[in-house]
């Protein structure tokens, strides 16, 4: 039976909620190829997503621009669509060095990776979920526009057993090997063991759970599920499928692949020849020789990826398979902030050629290798068939291309957007310590942004003696430390936070009062009119709340800013007084799941000392994947990555 998308909440749609919802659904099934959601900071974005979802049935992809974004997004879809799923798709790297090849030192650089087993759990479940069942939806990174290999292969390639049919327990090991799973008595994920006639496969999409197959004879007598690690039977299936431990699966006519390499081998050795090139004939001979014996005798080299081009039956040129290629042909694709995202997305393709053109060119990898890529924007383009771009500042790509903007401007709690007031700058630091005065006698907490690294260093010192508990975030702090600083700025700990780029994603702080933004009249990305708008939106979580520029002109960014805001917040009051809301501060709980992290976090510590904790964060940070709290879990992995760092240092 197929299932049905169903929200699960205590909530329904309310203020413009249900406007945008209307207009965005009529969008869907009239067929327009992209919208926007204007919608402001605290309006209920993902609720609204989730709702446009349940009415139109159709398998999603959210697209977000960082991991931790997409770890928020995703445990909020999971709390709305309990019954359904909701999977995480990101990089799975803990550390990338590409590999590469510098002319100018003749520097060969080999790819050097550490995977992250857990988030390698998390992508093939979800192509696996993608195959089963239409009611999914896949919150992703833009890591969802590199190669992934070919979904046709990757599930036909699957083992499909049922209990009572003929299937020799042989001819499964062959096949489990055949789909890259390893035979082993250490069981873990993606490896399967055999005890006569019990075959135990470690699927590479569970985390817990294995499947047991009991044969007797020639026949499937039994299949059920186990605890992987005691053994303890969990219950019985009529059918399972095992996809494959890799999403680069060898289909088809191995051999007849294997010759179309190496009849390019050749004429790519015959090409440095010719060209009086003799070390690069040489390099690529070697190299493809034994990629090609790899790939023969165990299915898999060192660097398959690159020659992903031959096992999908691509053109050259041709657009490498994605995520989305795994996606029933009707879904739906939201793009979150995509002011943020759509750039992102722009910039992938050119830095990946860059790269790959000094090792096709010394010999290190052939052509095929420009064909294992991320898409380029217009190939990505073409793969979706009806956008909804989501972002409280749409950029204007995605205003000219859009169909129809629908905005969400009323927050459920009543808030309007703060007040906007202009001051000179001059004496603009004795004033703006008047005013942090103030708001924090009120018990409120105030951010200062400034346009350099040195003013804000300046200023933070400055503000320190004059007696003003404050503190600097930089661009070096990592994800971690900036949580405890939120923390510590909620808590009380200290009351002013002073930084260049404050609008990170990310950073709602309910108790802030105050934001004052020096400079603002020096036009330029951190002063353009997007910056601006959502900069002042970190002031829109408290009721008191009012933002101050400090400006001696007023620039086209600064009135468009507020002109802006002053519209939203005219739109916000008029609702307010219609319907008799007062706004209300939001109240947050203050939170932090990664305390227990902290004591052993100093440099000081031993080798002996930082291979014990990294044990004990993975553990942690297994424990958060299998209750779905992918945010604790990717913060936890950043943990993990830092220390494996000073391991190697």
């Amino acid at each position: 039976m197929e299932e049905k998308f169903k929200i699960v909440s205590k909530f329904s749609p309310c203020g413009d909620q249900p406007q945008a919802i209307e207009e965005l659904v009529e969008g869907l099934n009239d067929g327009l190829r992209t919208q926007v959601l204007l919608g402001v900071t605290g309006s209920g974005k993902t609720f609204t997503m989730a709702n446009i979802i349940e009415r139109v049935q159709r398998p999603a992809l959210v697209i977000a621009h960082n991991k931790t974004l997409a770890a928020q997004l995703c445990n909020e879809f999971r709390e709305f669509f309990p019954h359904n799923r909701v999977e995480f798709f990101v990089s799975y790297y803990d550390y990338f060095q590409p590999e590469a090849y510098i002319p100018r030192s003749d520097t060969y650089i080999e790819k050097d990776l550490a995977i992250n087993d857990e988030i390698d759990k998390l992508r093939h479940s979800a192509t696996a979920s993608l195959c089963e069942r239409r009611d999914t939806i896949v919150v992703a990174s833009v890591s969802c526009i590199y190669g992934l290999g070919a979904p046709k292969e990757y599930y036909s390639q699957a083992v499909s057993l049922r209990e009572g049919e003929t299937y020799d327990r042989d001819e499964l090991i062959d096949k489990l090997i055949a789909i890259q799973y390893r035979r082993s008595d250490d069981f873990v994920r993606s490896t399967f063991r055999v005890k006569g006639d019990v075959v135990d496969v470690y699927p590479a999409s569970n985390t817990d759970i294995a499947i047991r197959i009991e044969f007797f004879g020639d026949e499937i007598e039994r299949i059920s599920q186990i605890d992987a690690l005691t053994a303890k039977p969990l219950s019985e299936l009529k059918h399972v499928m095992i996809f494959p431990a890799s999403h680069y699966v060898v289909g088809g006519d191995k051999e007849e692949i294997l010759k179309t390499i190496l009849k390019d081998k050749a004429e790519r050795v015959k090409y440095f020849e010719e060209h009086n090139k003799l070390i690069e004939a040489q390099r690529i001979d070697e190299r493809v020789n034994y990629d090609v014996e790899m790939i023969r005798e165990i299915g898999y080299c060192s660097g398959i990826e690159n020659y992903s081009r031959y096992f999908d039956g691509r053109a050259i040129g041709q657009p490498p398979y994605t995520l989305m290629d795994f996606f029933d042909k009707d879904f739906v694709c939201f793009i979150d902030e995509s002011h943020m995202t759509i750039p992102q997305i722009r910039a992938m393709y050119n830095g990946d050629k860059s790269r790959k053109t000094n090792l096709v060119d010394y010999g290190f990898r052939l052509p095929a290798a420009y064909d294992n890529r991320p898409l380029t924007f217009e190939e990505f383009d073409k793969k979706i068939t009806q956008l909804i771009c989501v972002s409280a500042t749409p950029a204007e790509y995605e205003l000219s291309q859009a169909d129809k903007v629908t905005e969400q401007l009323i927050r459920p709690t009543g808030l309007v957007d703060p007040p906007i007031e202009i001051r000179p700058t001059k004496n603009q630091i004795d004033d703006l310590i008047s005013e942090i005065n103030t708001s924090v006698a009120t018990g409120g907490r105030v951010l200062v942004t400034t346009l350099t690294k040195k003013m804000a260093e300046s200023l933070t010192e400055y503000l320190r003696e004059a007696g003003i508990k404050v503190k600097y975030m930089h661009s070096d702090i990592d994800t971690l430390e900036r949580i405890e600083i939120v923390k510590g700025l909620r808590l009380g700990e200290f009351d002013t936070l002073v930084g260049i780029n404050l609008l990170r994603e990310g950073l709602d702080i309910p108790e802030v009062k105050l934001v004052a933004i020096l400079d603002a009249d020096k036009e330029g990305f951190l002063r353009s009119e997007t910056s601006l708008v959502q900069t002042v939106g970190r002031a829109a979580r408290n009721s008191e709340s009012r933002v101050i520029l400090y400006a001696d002109t007023v620039t086209g960014s600064m009135q468009r800013a507020i002109d802006e805001t002053n519209r939203r917040r005219k739109k916000q009051t008029e609702y307010n007084e219609l319907n008799h809301i007062t706004p209300k501060t939001v109240v947050k709980p203050i939170t932090n799941t990664l305390n227990i992290t902290k004591a052993k976090t100093s440099k000081k510590m031993s080798v002996a000392d930082i291979k014990s904790e990294i044990e004990r964060l993975s553990h942690k940070m297994r424990q958060a994947a299998d209750i779905l709290d992918f945010e604790a879990a990717i913060k936890l992995r950043e943990e993990i990555s830092s220390l494996k760092r000073q391991l190697r240092h």
